[in-house]
């Protein structure tokens, strides 16, 4: 395994224990699909630790009433 790819799986990491231990226990109500941390993985693992998590912040800060919705792939 290369140095890039531990990073990723370290970054993806806390996403995947939100995915499965925090966000079960709150109602659904995303805005976007894919969903906030599932861009956030994919944007990772496409485009790396620094810019892909860059794109996810940025993502998830659009992510609130007054911002958009719908199909937003990673690009």
């Amino acid at each position: 395994m290369s140095l890039q790819s531990i990073l990723k799986q370290i970054a993806i990491f806390p996403v995947t224990v939100y995915q499965y231990l925090i966000s079960p226990l709150f109602p659904s109500s995303c805005r976007f699909t894919p969903t906030c941390s599932q861009y956030m993985k994919e944007a990772i693992m496409k485009h790396g630790v620094w810019k892909g998590g860059k794109l996810g912040l940025k993502r998830i800060s659009r992510c609130h009433p007054w911002g958009g919705h719908g199909h937003d792939p990673v690009p």
